[in-house]
């Protein structure tokens, strides 16, 4: 079966399910997204993945399994999304140790929060893509494709078929501080622990440089 290559276009939160997000993943040859519901936690360690300047105090579940893995010289190669049943995305996790290579099975949130941070490429079936891919269409003009981090909303991103729409997100107040305030607030979730708070502070820090 043909592979396709994927990449992660953004993380949003669902206003009506407490604790749930959508990972949203794109076609790296294509336009189509692959929706992925996961949880806080393991959004939040996506997203400090992503978000290459926020440095936690002290080492989350995948930063200390990165940590592990390099002590015993693990490299994890690449994460296939191999199967989707009732809604339910399967993943498998590729490494190499020795020049061994191991296929051990991982829930899809982890497999990318992983791959992220070994630089892993992430794969999936093009008959999963033909089977969940979307199109997205939008219809903001203050947003575009660029600008789909948090905007997407995950009610509407998981309603097949659903056009979805672009809302201008809430500042959270953060547009009203300066550069200094915002980076001792970004210095303080960090240290808070704080890391959905911390990465909206990142985001209005990057907009003004």
């Amino acid at each position: 079966m043909s592979l396709v290559r994927l990449k992660i276009k953004g993380i949003s939160y669902s206003q009506t399910q407490n604790g749930a997000y959508a990972l949203i993943l794109n076609e790296v040859e294509g336009d189509r997204k692959l929706p992925i519901v996961i949880g806080a936690f393991e959004a939040q360690s996506i997203a400090i993945a992503l978000e290459k300047e926020i440095k936690p105090p002290r080492p989350l579940t995948h930063d200390l399994f990165k940590n592990f893995s390099d002590r015993f010289d693990i490299v994890i190669k690449q994460v296939i999304i191999h199967k989707l049943v009732d809604g339910v995305f399967y993943s498998s996790i590729i490494c190499e140790r020795d020049k061994i290579e191991e296929i051990i099975d991982a829930r899809t949130s982890d497999a990318i929060a992983l791959a992220l941070r070994f630089n892993a490429p992430i794969f999936t079936y093009k008959t999963i893509l033909d089977k969940a891919g979307i199109f997205l269409k939008f219809s903001s003009k203050e947003k575009d494709e660029e600008d789909l981090d948090n905007s997407i909303m995950v009610d509407e991103i998981l309603q097949e078929g659903a056009t979805v729409e672009i809302e201008q997100g809430a500042s959270d107040g953060y547009t009203e501080l300066t550069i200094d305030e915002l980076n001792k607030e970004l210095e303080k979730a960090v240290n808070n622990e704080d890391y959905e708070k911390a990465a909206k502070l990142r985001d209005e820090i990057s907009k003004r440089n």
